[in-house]
């Protein structure tokens, strides 16, 4: 299987000025990594490279695997009264003021962001005030809204999508394959009529032991999706014993009961067949579809098996989120941690987000966690975060 470093000068081939800009959000996020890793007495804002904004918890879909709806989803007994606290568009433009200048690269998402009511006039607001923005969606919302996304300017659009039709839909509800494809070609089909290159569409395929299989499949169906990049993210996963360890720490270092990590312990990991599924990564990044693969995280061949059953053994460690990111949640709650809110740093309702960044919750957390093995929690070992943005052990 190739290095992901092989797919950069096809990206730059797609859009040079557009995979700049993610290589100038990746550079930022790498001088982190080298940094002393400090806590107290520093100015974190100026070290801003990627801000999550959790537009809402609502979602249209219930995806299986997912930690927000899924099995085991921390949202299945709370999203009606959750979707009530949703911040309204004034306060996330005086948030978006406040960060532009940092020029850190902006992830949408949810639940289902196109749920969000003002979803296009914030994101019209952040391009206008030049920003990277990149939206990920379930996708199946997308052909009615086609002609203001492009008309906007999104800088990508990230759409998941796990397998072909069929085993799409087990996975994530019946007809959504076939809406995202329309959507696909309803942005396309905007981009031709407006004459321009934005947003860059790419897929995000998560693989799981109900999957894994037909992965081949969608490579071979994405020749006609007309995209410009799929990422294929191996999963985020944990077990009782991760889950355990990680209640302990949260509790002892951090005086904070967490719920969410359960949400990954689904059991999807297991019964991958490791050498299979390498031989079919590697046989999708040695073919030709129109579009650079991207594989996260990238294992050595025998590594495979190791990061689906073997979950206490790490393959990234010395997590840099807490020097470079932040994510916003529906109700204004900041914490590092996208999948894993249960530590809340503040309330930009509340406090400016340099003041939360800089705060005292926010530098007890990078303490913590820089003092820990390896510089991560337990419940970092297959973290999606970890996984693009920690360093790669010797090995894997």
């Amino acid at each position: 299987m190739k290095n992901n470093l092989a797919v950069i000068p096809k990206m730059f081939k797609t859009n040079f000025g557009l995979f700049s800009e993610i290589t100038k959000g990746f550079w930022r996020m790498g001088k982190a990594r080298h940094l002393p890793k400090k806590d107290y007495g520093h100015n974190h804002f100026k070290n801003l490279a990627l801000v999550y904004f959790k537009l809402t918890g609502s979602c249209n879909l219930r995806c299986v695997m997912c930690g927000q709806y899924g099995d085991k989803g921390v949202m299945n007994d709370c999203a009606a009264e959750e979707s009530k606290k949703i911040l309204p568009l004034e306060t996330w433009k005086k948030f978006v003021d406040e960060i532009a200048p940092q020029k850190p690269v902006i992830y949408v998402w949810g639940g289902e962001p196109f749920l969000y009511p003002d979803i296009f006039p914030l994101c019209k607001y952040m391009v206008e005030k030049g920003l990277f923005v990149s939206v990920n969606t379930n996708g199946t919302l997308i052909e009615r809204h086609a002609e203001t996304i492009v008309r906007d300017r999104w800088s990508t659009l990230f759409v998941s999508l796990d397998a072909f039709r069929d085993v799409n839909d087990e996975l994530r509800g019946k007809g959504s394959y076939d809406k995202v494809i329309a959507g696909f070609k309803a942005i396309n089909r905007e981009k031709k009529k407006q004459n321009v290159k934005y947003p860059l569409l790419g897929v995000v395929t998560v693989v799981t032991n109900k999957n894994y299989m037909d992965l081949a499949n969608l490579a071979q169906a994405s020749r006609e999706y007309d995209i410009d990049l799929h990422i294929y993210n191996l999963g985020t996963y944990t077990n009782d014993s991760i889950v355990a360890a990680q209640k302990q720490l949260m509790k002892e270092k951090l005086d904070t009961e967490i719920d969410c990590l359960e949400a990954y312990n689904t059991g999807y990991n297991t019964g991958i067949d490791g050498i299979k599924l390498y031989s079919i990564l590697q046989d999708i990044q040695n073919n030709n579809y129109g579009h650079p693969i991207v594989t996260v995280p990238f294992l050595n061949p025998e590594k495979t098996h190791t990061y689906y059953a073997e979950l206490e053994t790490p393959v990234r460690n010395h997590c840099i989120v807490p020097w470079c990111q932040a994510n916003v949640n529906y109700n204004g709650d900041v914490h590092f941690c996208a999948d894993y809110p249960d530590y809340i740093l503040g309330n930009i309702k509340e406090q400016s987000f340099k003041e939360i960044v800089n705060g005292d919750r926010a530098n007890c957390f990078r303490k913590a966690i820089h003092e820990s093995e390896g510089g991560m929690f337990p419940g970092c070992l297959r973290c999606y975060q970890n996984m693009l943005f920690g360093n790669r052990i010797k090995g894997f």
